[in-house]
């Protein structure tokens, strides 16, 4: 009796090292992802655009994101000179030092100004419309391209943040669904069927 006991003690004893064992081997071989903090990359594309991009390895976004604000920078000056073009123009037209011989000298950039006579109230007039016209146009434009400006940095926040949120995501080969036809067998008949496997 007592060497059957032995004998189960030490069964139990070999037992529960080999579950152990295994245990330590199966920890020691998890490898846990490198943290990355979707709140450092929303921090540092807020302070400089284009750096949470950096932080979450999308280096090729950057580019892209300095040839946005470039390109709208760009418009804001563009439609800002013709605002103000326009704007002199019209406050020229409306002083009462108006000279009319050197009032089109002036203004070369203005399309079609040669072809209004300045002698004519009813011409100046149509001109003083215009000039107002495009004056307010200029201006909407650039008012718009600032709040452009302002989206767009938001847009660069969100997608660092929605890419760090994103980092760890599994898209490897091994998260698949597979199908294929097979053929089973069911109380001795072919069945045809498909065959769906889901990896992850």
């Amino acid at each position: 009796m007592i060497k059957k006991t032995g004998i189960i003690l030490a069964l139990l004893t070999v037992l529960i090292l080999q579950v152990s064992g295994q245990k330590t081997i199966a920890d020691s071989t998890f490898v846990k992802p490198p943290e990355h903090s979707p709140k450092k990359a929303t921090l540092y594309s807020t302070f400089l655009p284009g750096l949470g991009q950096a932080y979450n390895k999308k280096y090729w976004k950057i580019p892209i994101i300095y040839a946005g604000f470039g390109a709208i920078v760009y418009f804001i000056g563009w439609n800002n000179d013709y605002y103000i073009l326009y704007k002199s123009a019209y406050t020229e037209l409306t002083s009462s030092g108006f000279d009319k011989e050197t009032y089109v000298s002036h203004y070369p950039k203005i399309k079609n100004l040669q072809y209004f006579d300045l002698s004519d109230n009813s011409s100046i007039s149509n001109l003083k419309t215009g000039l107002l016209n495009s004056k307010d146009y200029y201006r909407r434009n650039r008012d718009l391209l600032i709040i452009s400006t302002a989206a767009f940095y938001a847009l660069n926040i969100i997608d660092a943040s929605v890419d760090a949120h994103l980092y760890n995501f599994d898209i490897s080969d091994d998260l698949t669904f597979n199908w294929q036809p097979s053929v089973g067998l069911f109380e001795n008949q072919r069945i045809y069927c498909l065959n769906c496997t889901l990896n992850f």
